[in-house]
């Protein structure tokens, strides 16, 4: 006696998603339930504005330069603390620190590529941060970078940030630069 065609297709899924959702509790590298739960989260858009102070000479410099090439500044490479203040002086309130590094990525042109954290320690956002991944040109007067992911607060993270340059001294390297940034976290 042969099943009908459509009882089968029923049958045979039932076992794949049964032995899907058993070899699950064993143990493997990530979990997957057939049964999927849909979930409802309200997005936030949240607007920062702040300082960077990248020092690169003096006492007690925030960012040193880690990797110096021979022939070029192609590969050139800084490791960063910098501070994030509320205002443009160095002296105004920390908010945060710039922690993660930079490096010449253009043998034609001045391009940085950024790995930047930007780990807050003032108000709400104590505690969390915001990751920066991508192309940095310096000399354009208002640069844009991704935002993505971050951490706390900015869990889930995705956005951008504007950087437009203050202050900058050729001869040591050091600069202040005015961050706005728009991220949307849940």
């Amino acid at each position: 006696m042969a099943l009908p065609l459509s009882l089968l297709i029923i049958i045979l899924f039932s076992i794949t998603i049964f032995s899907t959702y058993i070899s699950t509790i064993n143990g493997a590298f990530s979990e997957h339930n057939p049964i999927a739960l849909t979930t409802t989260h309200t997005q936030k858009t949240t607007h920062l504005h702040f300082f960077f102070h990248d020092t690169l000479d003096g006492k007690n410099p925030s960012a040193v330069r880690i990797i110096s090439p021979e022939k070029s500044n192609f590969g050139t490479t800084f490791m960063t603390d910098d501070p994030l203040t509320e205002g443009p002086e160095l002296t105004s309130k920390l908010v945060g620190r710039a922690q993660g590094m930079y490096a010449s990525a253009s043998q034609h042109d001045v391009v940085l590529l950024m790995v930047m954290n930007y780990a807050f320690i003032e108000g709400i956002y104590r505690g969390s941060s915001l990751s920066v991944l991508g192309r940095n040109p310096p000399m354009e007067d208002v640069r844009e970078m991704p935002i993505v992911g971050g951490s706390g607060l900015f869990r889930f993270a995705r956005g951008y940030a504007l950087a437009h340059t203050l202050w900058f001294d050729p001869k040591s390297g050091s600069a202040v630069v005015e961050y706005n940034v728009t991220v949307i976290h849940f």
